[in-house]
């Protein structure tokens, strides 16, 4: 108790550069948190992904798609339990600064794949039997003030002319980590249009999404699937769920690295900052080093001394940083939500502001600490006054 004192007490010898310090410190942790936060929030779709799950697409490029009727072939693979399938919409709500994920899908296979969206059964029966019903995430209908049974309108891009759905069902998120912000219909509705407007691509899917019996069996399972379809006009690529996805991030990598190498730029300068203040305090400190050598204190205890009065520093910056991490992270989520659907302060980031803090001190002591357990006695005492 008495050691937490003295260290306190000398942090804060000087009030006001101990405390710009210390906001300094806080402010770079608060930034290094939420630039972890959007790194982790690109890999939210990674980490959430199923082991049980394999998505098989075009081989050439996602954008052409695949016969419906290689739903049947897939099915009859071995080790294959559940196979469903969609496209990818691209509609845009009223105009194209309200964009979301949106997908036609095959509803009743589609949604006992993933688990993970609960919807309430009444809601799942009326989508069901609505040809032009819809299902969308919580958060987007909490944006967009929708509740069930309003009738909302898609601009088609990919397919044009206006479409209207019925909203008839609103899922949750099994956990924090479920994307609440995606909009389902029904695949036959799309595909009946398509029909009537450019039948050549009708009867046609952009994706099928395969669950498997076991995660082990994964890769031998793509493999097979792959095998059937090899040599034919329209040959595939399966995958697993977390490696399609992370095809997707490939494209955007270069902005992850940088986000990356900023984040510790930050820290790096904090540090800088954090050993200033620490070598202007041990140089006006160092009359009362040359006393406590005189009194008996080691090299040890004087370097002790200095790392805890710059732990002190770091961790109570730091400790703010990470505080104000979280009410920051909300408002980021509310205004970035059509970007990052997930964007939660996970514990391996609080982790890296510990790590952080334990850098900045042992950085910023370790040279003062060797000139102050260096400088000879006589040499101290003569600073005094």
């Amino acid at each position: 108790m008495l050691l937490a004192k003295i260290l306190f007490r000398n942090a804060f010898h000087n009030k006001l550069r101990s405390s710009l310090t210390i906001l300094g410190i806080a402010v770079a942790i608060l930034a290094f948190g939420l630039l972890r936060t959007v790194i982790s929030s690109f890999y939210a779709g990674v980490e959430a992904a199923s082991a049980s799950r394999l998505v098989t697409r075009n081989a050439i490029s996602i954008i052409f798609p695949l016969p419906i009727s290689y739903a049947g072939k897939i099915h009859q693979v071995e080790g294959v339990k559940t196979v469903s399938w969609g496209n990818w919409f691209g509609g845009i709500y009223i105009d194209e600064k309200n964009f979301f994920p949106n997908f036609c899908v095959e509803p009743v296979t589609y949604f006992s794949l993933y688990p993970e969206f609960v919807l309430d059964e009444k809601q799942k029966k009326d989508f069901l039997l609505d040809r032009k019903g819809a299902v969308v995430g919580r958060k987007l209908a909490a944006k967009y003030k929708w509740k069930i049974g309003d009738t909302i309108t898609l601009k088609g891009t990919i397919y044009p002319g206006n479409w209207d759905f019925v909203l008839r069902g609103i899922y949750r998120g099994r956990d924090q980590t479920v994307d609440e912000t995606q909009f389902f219909f029904q695949w036959t509705y799309l595909n009946e249009a398509v029909k009537k407007i450019a039948p050549v691509f009708a009867d046609k899917a952009g994706f099928f999404m395969i669950g498997v019996n076991r995660p082990d069996i994964a890769a031998d399972t793509a493999v097979r699937i792959d095998a059937i379809f090899k040599n034919s006009l329209a040959e595939t690529l399966t995958e697993t769920e977390k490696a399609f996805n992370l095809g997707f991030l490939a494209m955007a990598e270069a902005i992850v690295t940088a986000i990356q190498m900023v984040s510790f730029v930050i820290i790096l300068i904090i540090m800088a900052v954090v050993a200033n203040t620490m070598a202007m305090t041990t140089r006006e400190r160092t009359g009362d080093y040359a006393i406590m050598k005189t009194l008996g204190f080691g090299a040890k205890d004087i370097t002790l001394l200095i790392f805890g009065e710059a732990l002190v520093l770091t961790m109570t910056g730091t400790f703010i940083g990470a505080s104000l991490t979280f009410p920051a992270a909300r408002i980021f989520a509310a205004e970035l939500s059509t970007y990052f659907p997930i964007f939660l302060v996970s514990r391996t980031t609080l982790y890296l502001d510990l790590v952080a803090a334990l850098l900045m001190a042992f950085s910023a002591a370790i040279i003062p600490a060797r000139h102050a357990v260096r400088i000879r006695i006589a040499d101290g005492l003569r600073r005094i006054g």
